[in-house]
């Protein structure tokens, strides 16, 4: 089986988060977004997951954040139950968050993204479209051009995304992530074939032709880029290099952490994010 899907194993998880589906249609596409119910009067928080990861592999951050954000968190196009499309570039995924702000009315967002979230909500910030309260950029890959490939081959996404459609279980995910808790590590078999083969493609390919570095001196709004201690994504000279390019922002190490920060180590990734929020260094 070569095309996206969902099981009903699969869609039975969403009644086991404390969230509603809602619903963004643009010109091309439908989008699917989970609305967590929060504490009266917070602001609202957009995240943003990474590029195999669907909207509900980061229920375990949203639920943690509920008492001082309310969290949207999006299956970008080509994962989950949103649409699949011709084009992923990131201009194409900025474009579906600005709707989103739009249809759901989220004045004064933050938004926090991972991996190539991290990468959208950045040129989401950059294009100045949606009135940023506050930015959190969650490990983004700092490859690009001269900067050598992204870690992660596309061959490995695409062995990965051929055992999923081909049932892949908690057993086997927990081989290549023995870390993680045993939920997400469901949540993970359940949902990964759920992603477009062409969004990973297109996607992983932007992580070697863009740089992020010219996005990166942009982003004026409260900025804060969190990063795994150990991860590959983001080396040491990318750091000195994102202090040196844009000296406003707050950059923080998450020890103990890859670049899967949330899922290896996340009681200090979540303290970041909540100091963020809280407007606290």
């Amino acid at each position: 089986m070569d095309r996206r899907y969902l099981t009903q194993e699969a869609l039975a998880d969403l009644a086991t988060v404390p969230a509603t589906s809602r619903w963004v249609v643009t010109n091309s596409l439908a989008l699917h977004v989970l609305d967590y119910n929060a504490a009266p009067a917070v602001p609202p928080l957009l995240v943003l997951p990474g590029i195999t990861s669907p909207a509900i592999t980061m229920n375990f951050v949203a639920v943690e954040l509920t008492d001082i954000a309310h969290p949207y968190v999006v299956d970008i196009r080509g994962r989950g139950l949103s649409d699949s499309a011709t084009s992923y570039t990131l201009d194409d995924y900025a474009e579906d968050v600005e709707a989103i702000v739009d249809d759901l009315a989220l004045d004064d967002v933050s938004i926090l993204g991972h991996s190539m979230g991290a990468r959208i909500a950045a040129v989401v910030a950059a294009r100045g479209r949606v009135p940023l309260r506050s930015l959190l950029l969650a490990d983004p890959p700092m490859s690009g051009p001269g900067r050598g490939p992204y870690p992660t081959t596309f061959e490995t996404f695409l062995a990965q995304l051929a055992e999923a459609r081909a049932g892949t279980t908690t057993a086997e995910v927990a081989k290549a992530w023995p870390r993680w808790p045993q939920s997400e590590q469901r949540l993970r078999a359940h949902w990964l074939s759920s992603c477009d083969v062409e969004a990973v493609s297109q996607t992983h390919r932007g992580f070697e032709e863009d740089d992020f570095f010219d996005v990166w001196p942009k982003l004026t709004s409260t900025t804060t880029l969190i990063y795994g201690s150990d991860s590959p994504m983001v080396p040491a000279d990318g750091v000195e290099h994102a202090r040196s390019m844009n000296p406003q922002a707050n950059l923080e190490t998450i020890p103990d952490a890859g670049h899967m920060l949330f899922w290896d180590n996340p009681a200090p990734a979540l303290a970041s994010v909540r100091r963020a929020l809280s407007g606290s260094k």
